[in-house]
């Protein structure tokens, strides 16, 4: 059975518009096309787009997605792998929910007792503009992970530059809310956003000890670094450098 790009779109929810774009990738390419020029998708593409939009969904690219579908030999361990994926994310997320409901519970009582939190400034996309490659300058001793980030970017659309600038700032806020709820550096909640961070960050390349531990130390040193940080929170650039010690201290030695 197939089905025409009209009625995947209409069963997916994405657009054809994005159907063929992923042909024109090599992503997913349709089964057929017919005479009328129309492409028509079967069984086994409809489960491989099902793959692409579960990773699409955990924030991975176009070409890193190419590349996981590509590697992948068998259809139901790549299938399990996605499920953990979900899982994962679906705890990180958990967690998340759980630390803004605190969150929100904090800031209540301290209203009620007079006293004050710390302020969080919540910009809509602090890194507008500043790509990925250009924060990674200053790491000028590491000239290996700069130009896997330098490879990535180049190969990222205008639109996927745009969500990676926003999740960035995404990030600082969310690590914003544990300082305010006055979690340690090395608490749970923390770490597993330091390890989303580290994860976004191995969609270019799998970052050593040492080169993690200089990404935390900027947060500090670097003034241009540290000031988005502080922009959000007073502390936050050392609370992050201190939460990638702890991270580099039990997950990369």
């Amino acid at each position: 059975m197939a089905w025409p790009i009209a009625e995947v779109a209409r069963m997916s929810g994405v657009t054809a518009r994005t159907l063929r774009h992923y042909d024109d990738v090599g992503l997913l390419p349709p089964a057929w096309i017919g005479a009328n020029g129309h492409r028509y998708y079967e069984e086994r593409q409809l489960l491989r787009l099902q793959q692409v939009l579960v990773l699409r969904e955990l924030g991975l690219g176009l070409p890193e997605i190419s590349r996981i579908l590509a590697a992948q030999v068998d259809e139901v361990e790549a299938l399990r792998g996605h499920h953990r994926r979900l899982l994962a994310e679906r705890d990180r997320l958990d967690a998340l929910a759980g630390t803004v409901a605190r969150t929100i519970t904090e800031l209540e009582q301290s209203r009620k007792d007079g006293t004050d939190m710390i302020s969080i400034s919540r910009p809509e996309n602090l890194f507008e503009g500043i790509r990925s490659t250009q924060c990674m300058k200053v790491l000028s001793g590491f000239p290996e992970l700069v130009g896997a980030v330098e490879r990535r970017t180049a190969a990222l659309s205008e639109v996927e530059i745009e969500a990676d600038e926003r999740e960035r700032t995404a990030q600082m806020i969310r690590l914003a809310d544990l300082l305010a709820t006055g979690r340690p550096a090395d608490a749970d909640a923390v770490q597993a956003e330091i390890d989303a961070q580290y994860r976004t960050l191995a969609q270019c390349r799998a970052a050593t000890a040492e080169e993690y531990l200089a990404i935390g130390r900027c947060c500090v040193e670097n003034e241009h670094w540290r000031a988005a940080y502080e922009s959000i929170a007073p502390g936050l650039a050392a609370y992050q450098r201190a939460a990638i010690e702890a991270y580099v201290a039990t997950r990369l030695r």
